[in-house]
């Protein structure tokens, strides 16, 4: 082979191989970040193996097994499970039976194929709750975001915060417990969600740039009476969380958060869930190089940022020591550099944002602790 030909095949083999590698990269990207993410993405699906009035056999595996109060979806199907019982006659070694509390969407029938999810509740809070609300629409910077405002005789407001893989039906959990505390209440959708504007990429970004759709709901909030914040986040949402109170203008008017299972490393995020997608190991620092350069993420961890020092709210923080998505050990270290004003609760055997399914009791009556004085 002539030089200039070997040279020109040469180039073209590593152009080729580029290519390859960037695509490589984005479709490892968009299988982390795109909308499709489900809540416990490791998780794999469970058959129904028998399901009567007031329990269920299901499939025997890790995620059967967890303590507490979780959803149930599957094609068609939304079901509410409670705890593991060993008083059952479809129990068997391949099975694990629970509590069946209630089937609120199709039918549970043998065969079925299901997930468990943190979502206990569907539909609208008046449906699935009996509580009164408002559909309101909040101006956001791309465009108007849903919520639902539930009103209360306090003037210190919770704005709740899903976070990756469910929708604003997840802080439904939590509704009724804050209502009781006559707490007004905004539940938020945000870029992304059903009925909200699209992120110019279509991607999450962990709540980089989310966060600015919660300061929309702020400003909402102080515009309709709100002297005070308490912002309740879950996964992404509680980064956006920690993001608005730093960042916000009206950063003074937030008087705590409440953080369940906080993403503060999003590199480790999307890695975790690029491998519970099926992305090759190889492919997983291509992954994150194609997240910088379609989102514009940048840097590591919020802990490394000003979030430590600047932060000046209360801040409550609920996360499992074995979550695989947001690992606790950046939540452990900002207790440690602040204990002025990070208060640290583990929950073991819960995945990633599930820490009240986990305990529904004792996760309220934490939360009741820390907001009193907010109140």
């Amino acid at each position: 082979m002539r030089p200039a030909t070997a040279t020109a095949a040469a180039v073209t083999t590593i152009l080729g191989a580029g290519a390859a590698a960037v695509a490589a990269g984005r479709y490892a990207s968009d299988a982390a970040l795109g909308a499709s993410t489900r809540a416990f993405p490791a998780d794999r699906r469970l058959t129904v193996h028998a399901a009567t009035a007031g329990q269920i056999a299901l499939t025997r595996s890790f995620a059967a097994l967890r303590p507490g109060t979780y959803g149930l979806v599957g094609r068609g199907v939304h079901a509410v499970v409670g705890a593991v019982t060993d008083q059952a006659p479809h129990r068997s070694a391949d099975t694990v039976v629970r509590r069946l509390e209630r089937v609120t969407r199709g039918t549970l029938k043998r065969g079925v194929k299901v997930r468990f999810t943190p979502e206990v509740h569907t539909g609208d809070p008046l449906g699935a709750l009996g509580l009164t609300y408002k559909e309101v629409e909040i101006p956001g910077e791309l465009g108007s975001l849903p919520a639902w405002f539930l009103p209360g005789a306090r003037d210190t407001w919770v704005i709740t915060v899903h976070g990756l893989g469910t929708t604003r039906e997840h802080p439904m959990n939590v509704l009724g417990f804050l209502q009781d505390q006559q707490l007004p209440v905004l539940d938020i959708a945000y870029r992304g969600d059903a009925g909200a504007p699209r992120s110019p990429d279509r991607l999450s970004h962990l709540g980089e740039s989310e966060w600015r759709d919660l300061d929309a709901a702020i400003r909402y909030a102080v515009r309709y009476g709100a002297e005070k914040v308490i912002v309740h986040g879950w996964s992404s949402g509680a980064s956006m969380a920690l993001h608005a109170a730093v960042n916000s203008a009206l950063r003074d008017r937030i008087s705590g958060l409440v953080l369940d299972s906080p993403v503060m490393d999003w590199k480790v995020t999307l890695r975790a869930l690029a491998a519970a997608r099926s992305v090759p190991a190889a492919l997983l620092p291509l992954a994150v190089r194609a997240a910088q350069g379609q989102t514009g993420l940048h840097g590591g961890r919020l802990l490394d940022t000003s979030v430590p020092t600047a932060l000046h709210a209360p801040t409550l923080i609920f996360h499992g020591p074995g979550d695989t998505l947001a690992p606790w050990e950046p939540s452990r270290e900002l207790a440690d550099r602040r204990p002025d004003m990070v208060t640290l609760r583990a929950v073991p055997d819960a995945p990633h944002g599930a820490m009240w399914n986990a305990d529904p009791p004792r996760y309220e009556e934490a939360l009741r602790r820390f907001l009193t004085p907010l109140m």
